[in-house]
């Protein structure tokens, strides 16, 4: 295998959202660092912005302040957030939308040049060209390097210090070895890890990217990173068949839930984004499915409005209507709800960070859905992280003189024996396919999948753990074919360790703060005494649980490590 060696300033893994706005913001901070941007993908159409959004779900509208945010994402979370992180987002978010703006994203606007609000938090938008605007912005930095299609696996990683990275092409026999004086992940969370709503040749129809396995997390709990509320488990409710998000039916047209009886259920179960799939779980349940959103009282205008904002983010909700002839006036929404995933922008799960979004590595920030705490960060969230992060690491290099030691050089060497054995193994008795579906099925039985409504006990949980070390076994037998297959191999590997942390947490938290999210049947009760976080390391194999107090705003949280 080819070794390509990059030596850089700022390393930035992952090339969505929030990791091309780091880059572009570190650019601008200071002319003369060498960044580079490292995508599996390719950064013009990666990350959860590939197909475009219709909306920024995270605005400060007008009459409203940070704090009211804050106060949103808190309510909706039932109090396990950090509310530093959420308050220096916030703080954020009108800045970086005008940003958006000044690069060409069409944000709606009324008569009177306001931008057109959905609800108190949101912006209407013509985004499906979000992403290839900030892929351009990046481009024209001229000190900015991107690699594309390169699957990153490890860090380097010594006393607590990063020093770089290593990872693979996914198309030619190239293996990539970053040395970097910081490093900014933003790799996004996990999908996968459970078995999906539709199976066979649409298994990746689903809501978040299936490209998404959490490598950013893997790597870190690998190198011994602090992670943070991998039990609270983000379960999007969708339309049935598309996955198409209801919000924009929902905050849009004002749709309500109801049952195939036609009554009104949300306000019975509650209004949090837990609460909205937990209600339509129990009215399935009782028999009073399917369930909807009632559209079929809709105007033409906003009819016509449907369309075009499912065109600008999920098309074939759109195509869906249009080729059955039968559109949202003439027939209710189906909705259901999806496998869970592990994200920290729409729940909290991700990296343990500072203030400044620097990890318990030293010189590895987070940003995105790969930073925990701040839920609820959306689009604009993830972007203002991105600033965040950008900023602490541009100061923390003018400050900081690092030089590489000497233990970095034979941790690569048993990085790319690693592959090698993986790509020189002839046959195996199981394939990578098949690993990941046992994964999926384990996690579906046994830790609140689908089939079991999303709800788990701990014996549930102690057998689920075993199968998926088993699993975890087995991956190490399996033989790779070419690089394309390496990086489907470390996928897997990747949402093993992933379904390992994520088992541990959903046992710790011995209550039912979340409905559907963690549906622990052995507490189903809300217990003040978890009026705290969930952080785990790993050690030795194992996960290791950490219960850490509450951070509230106006704090400044910094490691002490």
């Amino acid at each position: 295998m080819e070794e390509k060696v990059v030596e850089t300033d700022l390393l930035v893994i992952g090339g969505g959202a929030a990791g091309c706005y780091a880059a572009r913001h570190a650019a601008q901070l200071n002319p003369k660092l060498h960044i580079t941007i490292v995508e599996k993908a390719d950064i013009r159409r990666s990350g959860c912005l590939a197909a475009g959004v219709n909306a920024l779900n995270a605005y400060i509208t007008k009459g409203k302040t940070p704090d009211f945010y804050v106060d949103y994402a808190k309510n909706d979370a039932a109090g396990i957030v950090r509310e530093d992180l959420l308050l220096t987002l916030s703080q954020r978010l009108n800045k970086v939308t005008a940003e958006l703006e000044k690069i060409g994203l069409v944000i709606l606007k009324d008569e009177h040049g306001e931008y057109v609000a959905r609800g108190d938090r949101n912006i209407k938008i013509n985004g499906e060209n979000i992403k290839p605007l900030l892929a351009r912005a990046v481009r024209k930095q001229r000190q900015i390097k991107i690699i594309n299609h390169v699957n990153m696996v490890d860090y380097l990683v010594a006393d607590q210090r990063i020093y770089g990275a290593v990872g693979f092409s996914v198309i030619a026999e190239q293996a990539y070895i970053f040395h970097a004086k910081a490093v900014i992940i933003a790799t996004g969370g996990a999908s996968g890890l459970y078995r999906p709503n539709n199976p066979g040749f649409s298994k990746h129809k689903m809501w978040y990217p299936p490209f998404n396995t959490g490598a950013g997390y893997a790597m870190g709990l690998r190198a011994g990173a602090e992670m943070t509320t991998f039990e609270m488990r983000f379960i999007a409710l969708r339309c049935k068949d598309t996955i198409a998000p209801v919000g924009t039916i929902a905050q849009g047209v004002g749709a309500k839930q109801v049952n195939a009886l036609g009554e009104v259920y949300e306000q019975k179960y509650g209004l949090r984004t837990s609460e909205r799939v937990y209600g339509t779980v129990q009215e399935m349940q009782a028999g009073r499915g399917p369930c909807y959103l009632q559209t079929d009282q809709i105007s033409t205008v906003q009819e016509q409005d449907l369309y075009h904002a499912y065109l600008n983010m999920s098309p074939a909700q759109t195509l869906k209507w249009l080729e059955a002839k039968r559109g949202p006036r003439q027939q209710n929404v189906e909705i259901e709800g999806t496998e869970p995933y592990i994200v920290g922008g729409h729940a909290a799960s991700g990296y343990w960070v500072s203030t400044e979004r620097e990890t318990t590595i030293h010189g590895l920030f987070a940003a995105g859905d790969v930073a925990g705490g701040a839920p609820q960060k959306y689009v604009t969230g993830a972007l203002a992280e991105g600033e965040i992060a950008a900023e602490a690491a541009v100061q923390q290099l003018a400050q900081t003189d690092i030089s590489e030691p000497d233990c970095i050089a034979p941790q690569v060497t048993t990085i790319l024996q690693q592959a090698q054995r993986y790509l020189q193994r002839t046959s195996s008795f199981y394939q990578i396919r098949e690993i990941e579906e046992g994964m999926q099925k384990v996690m579906d039985s046994y830790a609140g999948g689908i089939a079991t409504h999303y709800e788990y006990n701990g014996q549930q949980l102690a057998l689920a753990q075993e199968k998926i070390m088993q699993l975890q076994q087995l991956i190490e037998q399996v033989a790779a074919a070419d690089m394309h297959e390496l990086m489907s191999l470390y996928e897997v590997r990747e949402r093993l360790l992933i379904c390992q942390c994520v088992i541990a947490h959903l046992a710790a938290r011995k209550e039912t703060r979340w409905h559907s999210f963690a549906e622990n049947l052995d507490y189903p009760q809300q217990d003040p005494r978890f009026n705290k976080y969930v952080n785990s390391v790993y050690q030795n194999g194992a996960i290791h649980i950490i219960y850490r107090d509450l951070v509230k705003r106006g704090q400044h949280y910094e490691h002490q490590n």
